[in-house]
């Protein structure tokens, strides 16, 4: 039986990979890729005539059985587009479904956005809290990132060129003017690392129109800080959890001990907002 490799390949320059993922790649029958024109760019320069075949959001679950058998015959390999997969990237299935097919599935480390924004940022990299892409919309987003407020994690974060801004001030209004550190276009030519706090990024990114991809990196609640939410803030996060499906009680229970209310006076904003 064969073994499934998760292969992380570059975020943007070709001299990260690594010797093993190169070996690994040339010697599996089969690579699952996210898009296999991006990833055929990337074999055709290393000269590698491994068969591809695509594994993306939208047949992921069609895929399975396809790859399954191919395990019976030999290693499969599974790539993203750039970086570690299955981390914001589909892969989780595929490994869920090998492993319960008695599958070997390892990992063949390498390069990650996410990690490497962290180490650079400046920020305490001894606790820290993935979450990935940003919520389209102003007010899942506000729930969303209002929901971590009271976490002592720094947080990263990924965001679009395009939606930015305003996230970026949907985060100044739930966590208030931290320390961030954006990240653009890590390893590529035009990479950037901006440090400073939220208001200064605000104003940086609206004077220089956001290019590429970003990594946000933001201060955890300082262990000092004491403070007490803003009712505003408070009915933000609310109405997210009710469009969760979360109970009242469940509510006031979680939320009492991020916000600095009580529980009932969460319990009597819950009924308020419903």
């Amino acid at each position: 039986m064969g073994i499934l490799y998760l292969v992380a390949t570059p975020i943007g320059n070709l001299e990260d990979i690594s010797a093993r993922a190169l070996r690994i790649l040339r010697e599996s029958i089969l690579i699952a890729a996210e898009d296999t024109r991006h990833t055929g760019k990337l074999l055709a320069h290393f000269e590698i005539k491994t068969q591809l075949t695509s594994y993306f959001e939208h047949n992921k679950l069609n895929k399975l059985d396809f790859i399954l058998e191919k395990l019976t015959q030999g290693d499969v390999a599974l790539v993203s587009d750039a970086g570690t997969p299955a981390i914001n990237d589909p892969g989780y299935e595929l490994v869920q479904a090998a492993l319960a097919a008695s599958f070997d599935v390892r990992p063949v480390p390498g390069p990650s956005a996410s990690i490497s924004a962290l180490t650079v940022s400046g920020l305490p990299t001894d606790s820290f809290l993935y979450l990935g892409y940003l919520p389209h919309k102003s007010s899942e987003r506000r729930g969303f990132v209002g929901d971590v407020s009271g976490l002592e994690y720094t947080l990263i974060f990924l965001e679009t060129p395009h939606r930015l801004i305003d996230s970026l001030e949907d985060i100044l209004a739930m966590l208030g003017n931290r320390r961030i550190c954006v990240a653009r276009e890590m390893t590529k030519m035009y990479e950037e690392f901006w440090r400073g706090d939220i208001n200064g990024a605000i104003e940086y990114f609206k004077s220089k129109e956001p290019r590429g991809e970003f990594t946000l990196v933001i201060e955890g609640k300082k262990k000092e800080e004491r403070t007490v939410w803003a009712e505003a803030q408070l009915i933000e996060v609310i109405k997210h959890d009710l469009q969760a499906g979360k109970s009242a009680k469940e509510i006031s229970a979680e939320l009492a001990e991020q916000s600095g209310w009580n529980k009932k006076e969460v319990y009597a904003l819950v009924n308020q907002v419903k």
